[in-house]
C-alpha cells in the first residue's frame, strides 16, 4: 500500500494521530478539498475513508456516488488507501450494517497505542451502528469528531443531521468522546471562487480538479434561490483537519450532550458531556492547505 502524501516535512512520531475519515464525498464539493488536505497532512495516518450515504433526495447511490469519488480522488493522487462501503441509509430505514461501521470496531480494537480518530463529514450512521454493535467501543482509545448539527444553545436545521437525527441521539447518548463542530462554526471556513482559481487550480491534475468539480456543483444548483450564492463557498467539512492539526483549545466549551428532536432541536440533555466548538481559523486552516498543496506540486505531484 502507498503512503499518503508527504509535505516536505517530517512531524514526529509521538505527535501522529490515526484516523477514520467517513465521507458524503459527492454529496457537494467541499469534501473533496478536505479529502486532499488530510492527504497531504504529515501529521495523520489514515487508516482509511468510509463511504457515506447523504439520503435519497439527490441521488438514490449516494453512498455509491460517495464511494466512486473517494476513489476518484485516490487515483488522481496516485495513492492506495483503504476505501470501505458505509451504510446505504440512515440507521431507522436501510442502514442496519455496514463494511465501514465493522472497519471501524477493528481499528478501535487494535492494539495501538495512538488514539483513533474517527471524523464524520456526513451522518453518523456508520458510527452509531459500530456502537450498536460493540458498546464497549466506548471505552477505547477513540475519539469522534462531527461536522454537524445546529448553532447551541438551541440546535436548528443541518444538513448532516438531517440525512440521519437518530445515529446522532445514539451517538450522543453512548457516552464515546465527542467533538462537534456545528454548522455556525464549520460555515467559516469560506472562500471565493476568485481564491480558489488563483490558489488551487494550477496545483497540477489534483488542483484542477478539486476546482472543476466545485464550479460544476455551483452550476448545476445556479438557479437554487438559496444555495449556493453564486461566487462563493464553504469549505466546512474542512473544519475537522485544522482542528486535528491543531485542536484550538480557547475555543470550544464542554457541554452536556444534547438529545435531538425531529426538528433538531436541542431539546434535552444526556449526562456526559461533550467539546461543541465555537469558533475555528479559517485562515490557519486555508493557508496550510494552500502551502501544502504547492509542496506537493514541487515536489512532482499530480
Amino acid at each position: 500500500m502507498k503512503a499518503q502524501c508527504t509535505a516536505g516535512f517530517s512531524v514526529p512520531e509521538a505527535k501522529r494521530i490515526r484516523l477514520i475519515i467517513n465521507t458524503d464525498a459527492k454529496n457537494e464539493a467541499d469534501d473533496q478539498y478536505a479529502i486532499v488536505h488530510s492527504l497531504l497532512t504529515p501529521k495523520f495516518l489514515i487508516e482509511g475513508f468510509v463511504a457515506s450515504h447523504f439520503g435519497s433526495d439527490k441521488s438514490p447511490t449516494s453512498m455509491r456516488d460517495s464511494h466512486d469519488e473517494i476513489k476518484k480522488l485516490l487515483a488522481i493522487m496516485g495513492l492506495d488507501v483503504p476505501v470501505l462501503k458505509g451504510a446505504t441509509a440512515a440507521v431507522n430505514r436501510r442502514g442496519d450494517d455496514s463494511e465501514g461501521s465493522d472497519f471501524i470496531i477493528r481499528q478501535a480494537f487494535r492494539d495501538d497505542p495512538k488514539r483513533l480518530f474517527c471524523v464524520f463529514m456526513g451522518p453518523l450512521t456508520d458510527m452509531a451502528l459500530a456502537i450498536r454493535k460493540r458498546p464497549d467501543i466506548v471505552g477505547r482509545n477513540v475519539t469522534v469528531v462531527w461536522i454537524g448539527g445546529g448553532p447551541y444553545p438551541d440546535g436548528g436545521w443541518e444538513y448532516n443531521l438531517l440525512n440521519d437525527i437518530e445515529a446522532a441521539n445514539e451517538v450522543f447518548a453512548s457516552g464515546i468522546d465527542l467533538w462537534q463542530v456545528p454548522r455556525n462554526v464549520y460555515s467559516l471556513v469560506l472562500v471565493s471562487l476568485a481564491e480558489l482559481e488563483t490558489r488551487v487550480a494550477d496545483k497540477g491534475r489534483i488542483g484542477r480538479y478539486l476546482v472543476d468539480q466545485l464550479l460544476a456543483v455551483n452550476e448545476q444548483y445556479g438557479n437554487n434561490p438559496s444555495w449556493p450564492s453564486g461566487e462563493s463557498w464553504c469549505l466546512g467539512d474542512s473544519a475537522a483537519v485544522g482542528l486535528l492539526m491543531d485542536s484550538h483549545d480557547f475555543h470550544y466549551e464542554t457541554v452536556p450532550a444534547p438529545i435531538i428532536d425531529g426538528d433538531m432541536k436541542y431539546a434535552g440533555r444526556n449526562e456526559h458531556a461533550i467539546r461543541a466548538y465555537r469558533y475555528v481559523d479559517s485562515r490557519f486552516i486555508l493557508e496550510d492547505f494552500y502551502a501544502k498543496l504547492a509542496l506537493y506540486q514541487r515536489s512532482g505531484g499530480e
